[in-house]
C-alpha cells in the first residue's frame, strides 16, 4: 500500500474534500482551486485523494494512458497502432499523480516535436510533457498564482477540451490530456488574475480549525502517521476501500443522473441575483450537481445538489469592491435560493399556462 496519508483521515474540511471527490467523479467539472494558509493540509488532501481512486484500464505501452474503451480520443500514436494492429493490447495501472513545478515552462507542460528529427529522417518523434503523464490522473499544482499565466490557461484550456494539440513547422501531433486538476494557493503571496480565476469550476476557502479536540486529533494522527506511516494506513485502510467504491459506483452512475427544465431555470435565476458574469458558473453548478446526486446514490437532481454546486462555483466569482469580503454567507446564499426557487416556480407556470392543449398532449406523448 502507497505510504501516503489516508484521505478518509483528513479531519474535518468537509468542504474541501467533497470539491476533489466531485471533481474526481467527473474531472470535466473543470478543477478545484484550494485557497488557504499554511498548514491547511491542502496537498496532503489532495495526495490522499490520488491514493484512494480505482485503478484505470489503460492501452498497454502508451505512454499516455490512452483508455482502451474510448478509441474516438486515442493519442496519434494509438490510432496508427489501431490502424496496423487491429487490436491494441490492454492493461491495469494506479492514477498518476503528477506534480507541476512553479518553474515549469510551455514545452514542459505541453511537450515538444523533434523538428530535426522530422527534417532529416522524416521521422515524426513527439516528447511527452506534464499532460501527457497526468492524462487521466491528477494533476497537482502547488502555488499556483505564482505559476506564469501563460502556463495557467494552458492548463486550463487542456483540462476544458480534454486533448492537447502541439503544432511545430506543420508537424502536429495530439494526446488526450483528461485530468482532474487541483490548484492551491496562499492568498498572502497574492491572488490569481479574475480571468484565471474564473476558469477553475471550483474555489474553496479554508483555514485552520478553532476548536481545540479537532487540533488536537489532528496532532494524534499526524505523530501516529509519521511513526509507522504502514501502519496507520493499515487502520484507515477500510474507509479508504469504501470510499474508493463509492467514487466508482458513483462514476457508472452519472451518466443516468437526470434534471428538469426547473433546474436549469433554478440555477439562473439563482447566478444572476449575484451578478455573475458569463454562464461558465450556470454549467458549472448543474455538472456539480450532476456528480454529487450520483455521489448521493440518486438518479434525479434536487435543491440540495444544486445547492452544493453553487457553494463551490459562486464565492470566487462573486463581484466585489476594494477591501470588501468576497465570501458566501450560508443564510445569504440560502435567501437568495428561496428566491430563486419562487422565479422558476413562476416562470415553469407562465409557460404551462402559455402552451395550448395540443402542445400539452404532444408533450405527453413524447
Amino acid at each position: 500500500m502507497p505510504a501516503v496519508y489516508p484521505f478518509t483521515a483528513i479531519v474535518d474540511q468537509e468542504r474541501m474534500k467533497r470539491a476533489l471527490i466531485l471533481n474526481a467523479i467527473n474531472p470535466q467539472i473543470g478543477g478545484v482551486l484550494i485557497r488557504g494558509e499554511r498548514g491547511t493540509a491542502k496537498s496532503t488532501t489532495a495526495r490522499g485523494l490520488a491514493a484512494l481512486l480505482p485503478e484505470i484500464e489503460v492501452v498497454e505501452g502508451c505512454e499516455f494512458g490512452c483508455d482502451p474503451n474510448a478509441p474516438v480520443f486515442y493519442c496519434t500514436e494509438c490510432q496508427e497502432r489501431l490502424q496496423r494492429e487491429g487490436v491494441l493490447p490492454t492493461t491495469t495501472r494506479r492514477i498518476r499523480f503528477v506534480d507541476l513545478p512553479v518553474s515549469a515552462t510551455e514545452d514542459r507542460v505541453v511537450g515538444t516535436l523533434d523538428i530535426e528529427k522530422a527534417i532529416k529522417k522524416g521521422e515524426r518523434h513527439f516528447e511527452p510533457g506534464v499532460l501527457a503523464a497526468a492524462n487521466r490522473g491528477l494533476l497537482y499544482v502547488d502555488e499556483v498564482n505564482l505559476l506564469d499565466d501563460h502556463v495557467v490557461d494552458l492548463l486550463l484550456d487542456s483540462a476544458a477540451m480534454g486533448v492537447n494539440v502541439v503544432e511545430r513547422e506543420g508537424i502536429s501531433f495530439q494526446h488526450p490530456a483528461n485530468f482532474i486538476l487541483v490548484g492551491t494557493m496562499n492568498p498572502e503571496e497574492g491572488d490569481l488574475r479574475p480571468q484565471l480565476l474564473d476558469r477553475f469550476a471550483h474555489a474553496v476557502d479554508i483555514e485552520g480549525i478553532p476548536d481545540a479536540a479537532a487540533r488536537v486529533e489532528i496532532v494524534r494522527r499526524r505523530l501516529a502517521y509519521d511513526m509507522s506511516p504502514e501502519s496507520f494506513y493499515a487502520n484507515w485502510r477500510e474507509q479508504e476501500q469504501q470510499l474508493s467504491e463509492e467514487i466508482e459506483r458513483a462514476r457508472l452512475r452519472l451518466p443516468m443522473v437526470t434534471y428538469r427544465d426547473r433546474d436549469i431555470y433554478l440555477i439562473a435565476h439563482l447566478t444572476a441575483s449575484f451578478n455573475v458574469d458569463g454562464h461558465r458558473a450556470d454549467i458549472v453548478i448543474l455538472k456539480t450537481a450532476q456528480a454529487n446526486a450520483a455521489f448521493e446514490g440518486r438518479l434525479e437532481i434536487n435543491e440540495h445538489d444544486i445547492m452544493v454546486g453553487a457553494e463551490l462555483a459562486l464565492p470566487h466569482r462573486l463581484k466585489r469592491q476594494p477591501f470588501q469580503d468576497a465570501s458566501l454567507q450560508p443564510q445569504q446564499l440560502q435567501q437568495r435560493m428561496e428566491d430563486a426557487q419562487r422565479q422558476a416556480d413562476a416562470d415553469q407556470a407562465q409557460m404551462a399556462d402559455a402552451a395550448t392543449p395540443g402542445d400539452v398532449k404532444k408533450k405527453r406523448v413524447s
